[in-house]
């Protein structure tokens, strides 16, 4: 089956060569247009879908008369400002005769790398999701400095693909997909339509600028580092040229592209990171029926909680032992230490009175690792 037509959650990257027109340096409303009507054609038969869209500075040095000079910092953080409102609207407008609804995201890299602004940029990804609107993700640019920015939405978008646990990452380009060179300076380059693992000769394969449009900041080796990126995260890559009418539909039309192999499925790759790369900051220790729920999948309720033991903040790693010592299981808590203790043994209802908010089970299973050696219930 087509990369495509069969994935269950897709992140599109839309880069600003593509968004906006390098002569006008205005929204390219007939691109996005067709663009967005590959979308909701995507979206009415079932796939959810979130878009990572580059343009605000490009979209701002128009507003704010800043021609095509290299701009400061401060420029473009004043840039970005000006230009993401345009950015929206153009989304909103583009989507809204599909009945879409569009809901803007601003990340930083504190969104992604710390745990816990991980864990509640996630959740309200996941509910727009669910809510049946379309994620535009960008990042905030505002407030981004040179020493602490993605540098360019390729990176952004896999890290997005890992939050949302998207099955395929597109990577719209102005190439149909990767080549053992440069095909515009190597009469000779070969191009790839599939990798399953990216070795060091493949990301050789990536360097070079790899663009001529001068609007956006990636290259081909930016996509291969996002592409490593969402492979480690289970998530699949197409690299596909972008440049045309509705290119989703021509990319599964059997359209010329690059599909990068993942290396697990999103939900065991993120679980793995869980067990094998978080340094745990504490432990709580589960009775009987709540070991028996954690192995048959199911989430660690604060009913079934006994003790809690060392100082952790919501989204830390806990190791969960039963009341032997043995350990069942790690993952993240939604609770910091002294919330999980004061609702230990409490039914999920009564810990909002408890509180005065409540997060549901304190560890939910889709955070959460069994040990190695305990297996899920049939």
């Amino acid at each position: 089956m087509n990369p495509l037509a069969g994935a269950r959650l897709i992140v599109v990257k839309v880069g600003s060569a593509l968004l906006v027109d390098a002569e006008t340096g205005a929204v390219d409303r007939v691109w996005l247009d067709a663009f967005c009507a590959d979308l909701a054609r995507m979206r009415a038969r079932g796939q959810r879908i979130a878009v990572v869209s580059s343009g605000a500075v490009a979209l701002g040095r128009v507003r704010l008369d800043l021609g095509r000079r290299a701009l400061g910092l401060a420029e473009k953080q004043a840039a970005a400002a000006a230009g993401q409102s345009l950015l929206m609207r153009a989304w909103e407008e583009a989507l809204e005769p599909y009945g879409a609804r569009t809901a803007q995201i601003l990340l930083t890299p504190d969104d992604t790398e710390v745990r816990r602004r991980f864990l509640n940029a996630r959740a309200t990804l996941e509910t727009l999701l669910d809510l049946g609107a379309v994620p535009v993700v960008n990042e905030n640019d505002t407030v981004a400095t040179e020493e602490l920015r993605y540098g360019d939405n390729d990176r952004l978008a896999a890290r997005v693909a890992q939050m949302a646990g998207a099955d395929l990452l597109v990577l719209l380009s102005d190439v149909d997909g990767l080549y053992t060179a440069d095909p515009r300076r190597a009469t000779d380059a070969r191009h790839l339509p599939r990798i399953g693992a990216i070795t060091a000769e493949v990301e050789a394969m990536g360097e070079g600028a790899n663009r001529d449009a001068g609007v956006g900041s990636g290259g081909m080796k930016t996509k291969i580092t996002a592409a490593r990126m969402a492979a480690a995260a289970g998530c699949a890559t197409l690299i596909g040229l972008g440049g045309v009418a509705a290119p989703l539909q021509a990319l599964e039309n059997g359209a010329r592209c690059t599909l990068i192999d993942p290396v697990d499925t999103p939900a065991a790759a993120y679980k793995a990171w869980i067990a094998g790369s978080l340094a745990p900051q504490g432990v709580v220790v589960v009775d009987d029926g709540a070991a028996r729920a954690l192995r048959a999948g199911k989430s660690l309720l604060a009913a079934g909680a006994r003790a809690v033991e060392g100082r952790f903040g919501k989204g830390d790693a806990v190791v969960v032992r039963d009341v032997r010592g043995r350990e069942i299981a790690r993952g993240l808590a939604r609770y910091d230490a002294a919330d999980a203790v004061a609702i230990l043994g409490l039914r999920t209802a009564d810990i909002e009175a408890a509180l005065g908010w409540a997060a549901g089970p304190l560890i939910h299973a889709d955070d959460l690792a069994l040990a190695h050696g305990v297996v899920e219930d049939a």
